[in-house]
């Protein structure tokens, strides 16, 4: 399609100070590079951008329009104007990190080394969330269903996590640390599914911290995947 068929195109992204959404960069260069002027909004606060998002019906942003017809995002502006759609640069580095060092600390510890890998992993996602609690809900509420009813769910939940991971390694492991962790667990999976796999959203993982290049999937899934077996196996008390 021809530049020139757009015109008056507005731009909506998230822009926040402790979070400047990728796939809106990658709008902003795709336009500069064919040479289209448009004008940039950005949605400074979560507040905004929830806003935005019920004003148009849309579970994502950026938002490219021409004129009054919404183009879509960064994948549907590319695939109008014939480019090849760039992804994001994404990490996985600190997951590495994290579970690397869990699995190490747990083998050097000696006895019950997967109930110590699941608490220390645990308790070593917290402290990455615990460092910036604001930025870690900001990009948790894109996905988590709790969080999107429940806001203030997105600040508590890096301390109940802290605490699920304590539990577990507290000898024995605490009876309540297993039944939340179980609950907290499934809600989780339940979540990761619909926003991957049903509303095919591309997002940042918030399971390290807000900001964090991770792409959600299975990394978010895996950490939830070990609440839900290990609170499981401490609730109804399972023995190693």
């Amino acid at each position: 399609m021809s530049s020139q068929l757009l015109s008056d195109v507005q731009l909506y992204r998230m822009s926040m100070p402790d979070h400047e959404c990728p796939w809106g960069l990658k709008a902003i260069e795709l336009l500069q590079k064919r040479q289209i002027h448009f004008e940039d909004h950005h949605l400074t606060s979560q507040e905004q951008v929830d806003a935005f998002k019920q004003r148009y019906g849309v579970p994502t942003t950026p938002q490219i329009f021409s004129g009054t017809e919404r183009i879509g995002g960064y994948s549907d502006l590319a695939a109008l104007l014939g480019e090849d759609v760039q992804g994001v640069d994404y990490s996985y580095t600190p997951v590495i990190a994290v579970f690397g060092t869990a699995l190490l600390m747990a083998i050097v510890l000696g006895d019950s080394v997967i109930q110590h890998f699941m608490g220390f992993s645990i308790c070593a996602l917290a402290m990455l969330k615990l460092m910036d609690v604001e930025s870690f809900a900001n990009s948790f509420v894109k996905y988590d269903l709790l969080t999107q009813r429940l806001p203030i769910w997105g600040k508590l939940f890096p301390g109940v996590e802290l605490l699920i991971g304590l539990g577990f390694l507290y000898e024995p492991p605490l009876l309540i640390a297993g039944w939340v962790a179980f609950i907290v667990g499934v809600q989780g999976m339940v979540s990761v599914i619909k926003a991957v796999y049903i509303d095919k959203l591309a997002l940042n993982c918030a399971c390290v911290g807000g900001n964090t290049k991770t792409p959600l999937g299975i990394v978010s899934f895996t950490e939830y995947a070990i609440q839900s077996v290990m609170g499981f196996i401490v609730a109804f008390q399972i023995v190693f």
